[in-house]
């Protein structure tokens, strides 16, 4: 309801009370309710005034759409970094994930992202990134230092698929066993995990998701171009057209 519109009825209710009291000390004379009655008409003159004026005033504009996630039409600089690669180094193209350990829908997009690289073995490599949602996933930053710990005696991949496959019990203890089930030095593997340049290197993961707008995972880019289908057909609908470029150039 207008402004106008709520002072238009107290106008008329004022009067009305006025008109109607009951028991009151005094009462109110002839000339007195005359006065209140071209009162009231005045307000309402001026109240539709204000009205037409409202009427003629220009929409105000809508207030801009919040960004919920990266932008699909836009190429983002996604550095491989000190991440880990799959696949040929120099491959035509990279598949950039942003990833939680904890969360069970990038444990789902793990076999369509095999099967990407499958279908195009030498022409496709994988960039696994971290980005534990710590606010939902308690044990998410852990298994990322679990990885990243895995990594320094050569077992990143290894103990990546463990956690997956192990993502309701990603305690601390659980990634100790993970670690011995690898043939780690356990309690190098532990110190690691709780080292500055760990600490480090999953901080930079995040911050350069949150730099092109990652808020949730998985996000993955293809040659830095966002993939809205997560399938294997979604994968080929942007690689093939990329490969045929190349091709010709």
């Amino acid at each position: 309801m207008r402004r106008t519109s709520i002072c238009r009825a107290f106008a008329v209710l004022i009067a009305a009370g006025v008109l109607t009291a009951g028991c009151a000390q005094e009462s109110v004379s002839p000339e007195e309710i005359a006065e209140l009655k071209t009162q009231q008409k005045q307000i309402l003159a001026k109240l539709d005034t204000i009205d037409k004026k409202l009427d003629k005033a220009p929409a105000a504009a809508p207030p801009p759409k919040r960004r919920t996630g990266p932008d699909p039409g836009k190429k983002y600089e996604l550095p491989v970094g000190n991440s880990d690669v799959k696949g040929p180094k120099d491959g035509a193209i990279t598949i950039t994930e942003f990833s939680d350990y904890q969360c069970p829908f990038c444990a789902r997009a793990e076999p369509i992202i095999n099967e990407a690289l499958d279908a195009y073995p030498t022409q496709a490599r994988f960039v696994y990134k971290n980005f534990p949602l710590t606010s939902i996933h308690q044990n998410a930053m852990g298994a990322a230092q679990a990885a990243l710990a895995a990594r320094m005696q050569g077992k990143f991949w290894e103990m990546h698929e463990l956690l997956f496959k192990n993502q309701r019990a990603l305690q601390a203890e659980k990634l100790s066993e993970y670690a011995k089930q690898l043939g780690l030095d356990v309690a190098k593997f532990e110190s690691d995990m709780k080292s500055d340049a760990v600490k480090k290197e999953i901080r930079a993961d995040m911050r350069l998701a949150q730099n092109v707008g990652v808020r949730g995972t998985p996000t993955i880019f293809v040659n830095g171009k966002l993939l809205r289908n997560r399938s294997i057909q979604g994968f080929k609908d942007i690689i093939n057209p990329i490969l045929k470029t190349k091709a010709k150039g």
